[in-house]
């Protein structure tokens, strides 16, 4: 069947990736499916080919550019370079705020919940590294500030040598955040409430491999389908609405991750190219593909 907005134009979309992928994108096979059914043209596009002419499409769809942290300045400007040509889902100025991880302290100023969290900047005086690292007590997660999938985070003892020499590492390559370790994730995991469109549609755990905090599957995580409780769902729809006012939005999809901390609690908000775990949810799939429709008719009338 068709869009809901204008049948008789067909909606182009492109799907955007990397062009080395780290590993097989799991929800590709369920979003495809729903694009199929809604009767919408789609073309899977490497980010950074040159050849590409992105006016042949209707609307840009981020998903897959996971080597973006690794240029992080060429992909801004691309995203940037979309403004006046086609729309982007999400918007550069929402990529811009969501790439740093100090966006949490934003979240934090309009009172959403976030781990404690302090901020150590590149190039940081050592004195002052070891400072940050001597108001925590017992375990900490060191971890840069721009990144995916929890590469470079450590689990360490605060005070340690080895908790020094791993903050005095990354600091060399960019900003870097200490954040005390929640033992809520290594007993429950992550909680991932997904929300596509305006509607939070499922959410799921994401649970570690025994003895490990991090919960990405390529560290040896497991996911299980969660029932959002309404104290996560609160916090959810607090995050995403401060994200919209912070970053200017629109936000036609985010996967907010919460831990338990005294209530749920953010741990990230996930705005550029998160798993959304759409294979647990064919209907967030087929949302996804209607904010499509309705991104790209919204741009021809304007």
């Amino acid at each position: 069947m068709g869009g809901p907005y204008d049948a008789a134009v067909s909606t182009n979309v492109a799907l955007v990736t990397c062009a080395d992928m780290p590993k097989p994108d799991l929800d590709e096979p369920t979003l495809l499916d729903a694009f199929a059914d809604l009767g919408l043209d789609h073309e899977l596009v490497v980010w950074d080919d040159g050849s590409v002419d992105w006016s042949e499409f209707d609307i840009v769809l981020l998903r897959t550019p996971w080597d973006y942290v690794h240029r992080l300045d060429e992909f801004l400007a691309w995203t940037r370079s979309l403004q006046g040509i086609v729309p982007l889902m999400n918007p550069a100025g929402v990529v811009e705020w969501n790439h740093h991880k100090r966006y949490l302290f934003d979240l934090e100023a309009r009172g959403v919940p976030i781990v404690p969290t302090r901020m150590v900047a590149q190039y940081a005086p050592f004195q002052f590294q070891r400072a940050v690292l001597r108001q925590f007590e017992g375990e900490v997660v060191i971890k840069p500030a721009i990144g995916i999938g929890a590469f470079g985070a450590a689990r360490l003892q605060a005070g340690t040598e080895e908790a020094f020499a791993h903050l005095e590492a990354l600091c060399l390559l960019g900003d870097v955040l200490v954040q005390p370790f929640v033992p809520s994730v290594a007993e429950r995991g992550e909680v991932s409430v997904i929300q596509v469109g305006t509607e939070i549609g499922h959410a799921v755990r994401k649970v570690p491999a025994a003895g490990d905090f991090r919960v990405q599957d390529h560290h040896g995580g497991s996911v299980i389908d969660h029932e959002p409780t309404p104290e996560e769902l609160a916090v959810t729809r607090a995050a995403i609405s401060a994200a919209v006012e912070e970053s200017g939005g629109p936000i036609s999809y985010a996967r907010v991750d919460l831990v338990e901390l005294a209530g749920p609690t953010v741990m990230e908000i996930e705005l550029i190219e998160p798993e959304l775990f759409l294979r647990r949810s064919p209907a967030a799939a087929e949302r996804l593909g209607v904010a499509a429709e309705i991104g790209a008719s919204i741009y021809r009338s304007g």
